[in-house]
């Protein structure tokens, strides 16, 4: 399991179906622990109007025998800037897809999208429910609460 990207110079992939994700093992498997991915500057295109579409995204998981490899991660997660899609379909197809690679004990993201049209979008998804056992701090990102 030889990481493609780590070390390499790696273009931008120009979609995030060209993407690929490495995944390392697992330095503490057995263990029960979060791994927190912070992306404050993902961003898509609104597939109507070609326009940015801005979200400061949030994944948190607990890694089974595999770990993601944070240069890969952040290449896919680049990959969607000239992508057209709604905030649900982004959001959800990048925890569906890490979940389905990755094989995690479980996974959530967050995607706290910057309003346009004056209407701010949150999408949440999960795996299913935490471990019992795992320490899960707060994601912590204040939604939209306009001028006042």
């Amino acid at each position: 399991m030889t990481p493609l990207h780590l070390g390499q110079a790696s273009p931008l992939p120009r979609s995030p179906e060209e993407a690929v994700l490495d995944y390392v093992p697992n330095p503490r498997p057995g263990r029960p622990y979060l791994v927190r991915f912070t992306a404050p500057e993902f961003t898509s295109l609104c597939p109507v109007t070609g326009q940015p579409d801005f979200a400061h995204l949030v994944i948190d998981y607990a890694p089974a025998e595999t770990i993601v490899e944070s240069k890969s991660l952040k290449l896919f997660l680049g990959s969607f800037r000239n992508h057209a899609a709604f905030h649900e379909d982004c959001t959800v197809g990048i925890g569906e897809r890490l979940f389905a690679e990755m094989r995690p004990v479980w996974l959530r993201i967050g995607g706290y999208w910057y309003p346009r049209g004056g209407i701010p979008i949150d999408v949440f998804w999960q795996s299913g429910a935490p471990p019992a056992e795992l320490w899960l701090p707060g994601q912590d990102v204040p939604t939209y609460r306009g001028r006042g």
